[in-house]
């Protein structure tokens, strides 16, 4: 029997083009060292899992029936909003995040809570006995959730046939690997097949099937960019480990929008929805003599939520002054430290300037800017800002508050966790009826009007 011949092949990890050799930048994505190596069999006959059953017949767009898409609907309300009503029966789900944030927990008390569903968990990184130990720290059980641990694409399609599922979880797509693929599992040849096998059975059965996967050190999901073109949808499961709070983001979305956001609390039992995240994310310390601390309110989708802005101005002790910032861009936190020394006369070239936002949480809503130029100045002229004062508000570069969107939204939001002043951009309340609010409404033009208004 004559021996196979094993050849090697360059794949980009990036859009997941090949080459028959190496190359310094793909000639497809035009990325710089993105190339890696696979070992490939030279008989390995090419994936047509992309092909669907049956022939499509074209036909004008006119005459295409448009049908509302069956969603189940999950016991989790946050990750319900940010799949856009539900899971879409005959979707392709993928969830990354960080090793140990929390994503098979996440899965896990998920579809241990559907009673009425026969769900098939596949696990390729723990063992079953695991798998049990982690159900019994969430406190539940289900007759209806199958657990099988298996990597090989072909033994996961044989055990989905027996079972016939009506929910697919992979944990993680990283581990699975096709027989019909020489190269190692998590190469870019192998999560780009066993994802097409699997987008290929969704669509032909219906049944939903969520995967899990891993991110690299940029923070992006591991393995060839073409991953995230084959699925429905892309949930990036994100925070810090030191801190209690989680962020479920919708980076892609075919069946709802990418502006939502789910927020969970990581406790002993598994993790807690936080249904109303102002009144964690703000500060309960009674002191109000504390300076460099703003109060924003930030926009996530529909979904408004005060969050706490922490600033800290000292004298560079050293040559070059540091800017250090968490939670926010540090691009334009420069930005409007120059609008401060510019156009409203502070020096802060020779100083420290520590930025964080509370709560462990990554916001990047132009509304929190004055929110964070408040926190900055108060803690450069060490006075405090009164904890019942908020504010909402893009900074432009010549120093002008800029109108932001949904501002009646936020101003409610504040009324209701018993605010009694907020700051807001001048004429972006226009046809908006404010004589039933008990909170009063301060509109600034200018940086130096809110500043006038809070120090005066």
């Amino acid at each position: 029997m004559a021996k196979q011949q094993i050849k090697s092949m360059w794949f980009c990890s990036n859009c997941g083009n090949e080459s028959s050799k190496w190359v310094g930048r793909c000639p497809a994505c035009g990325e710089w060292n993105t190339m890696v190596e696979e070992k490939m069999s030279a008989k390995a006959s090419k994936s047509s899992t992309f092909v669907r059953t049956g022939k499509a017949k074209p036909m004008p767009i006119s005459q295409v029936e448009a049908t509302n898409e069956q969603r189940i609907h999950m016991p989790s309300e946050e990750l319900n909003r940010v799949l856009g009503g539900g899971l879409v029966q005959g979707s392709l789900v993928l969830i990354g995040g960080e090793p140990g944030i929390g994503k098979s927990t996440l899965v896990l008390q998920n579809i241990l809570s559907i009673r009425a569903k026969r769900i098939l968990y596949v696990s390729g990184e723990e063992s079953a006995s695991q798998l049990k130990m982690r159900a019994d720290r969430i406190g539940r059980l289900s007759d209806n959730c199958f657990i099988v641990c298996d990597t090989s694409l072909e033994g996961i399609m044989s055990h989905i046939e027996s079972i016939e599922p009506e929910i697919v979880v992979i944990d993680s797509i990283q581990t699975i690997a096709s027989d019909a693929i020489e190269s190692s599992a998590g190469s870019v040849s192998q999560v780009r097949e066993c994802a097409a096998r699997l987008l290929n059975y969704a669509k032909t059965s219906g049944v939903p099937v969520l995967l899990i996967g891993h991110i690299n050190k940029e923070g992006s999901i591991a393995g060839p960019k073409v991953l995230e073109h084959i699925v429905d949808a892309v949930l990036q499961f994100e925070g810090d480990r030191h801190y209690m709070y989680r962020i479920l983001r919708s980076i892609k979305n075919r069946f709802g929008s990418t502006s939502e956001l789910g927020i969970y609390e990581m406790v002993q039992r598994g993790l807690r929805e936080v249904t109303n995240p102002s009144e964690l994310l703000l500060s309960q310390n009674e002191n109000t003599d504390l300076s460099g601390t703003a109060i924003g309110v930030t926009l996530e989708g529909v979904r408004p939520f005060l969050i706490e802005t922490q600033a800290l101005v000292s004298t560079a002790a050293y040559g070059t002054p540091q800017r250090s910032v968490t939670g926010f861009d540090s691009k334009r936190m420069n930005m409007l430290l120059a609008v401060l020394e510019k156009r409203v006369g502070f020096k802060l070239a020779q100083k420290d300037v520590f930025l964080n936002i509370a709560g462990g949480l990554k916001v990047n809503d132009p509304a929190l800017d004055l929110s964070v130029i408040c926190a900055i100045l108060s803690s450069n002229v060490d006075m405090p800002i009164p904890r019942d004062v908020c504010m909402s508000g893009e900074v432009g570069l010549s120093g002008e508050i800029r109108p932001i969107t949904r501002i009646e939204q936020r101003i409610l939001e504040a009324e209701k966790l018993g605010f009694s002043t907020i700051l807001v951009p001048k004429y972006n309340i226009k046809g908006f009826d404010t004589s039933r609010l008990k909170l009063k409404i301060v509109e600034v033009a200018k940086v130096e009007e809110a500043f006038r208004s809070l120090f005066a």
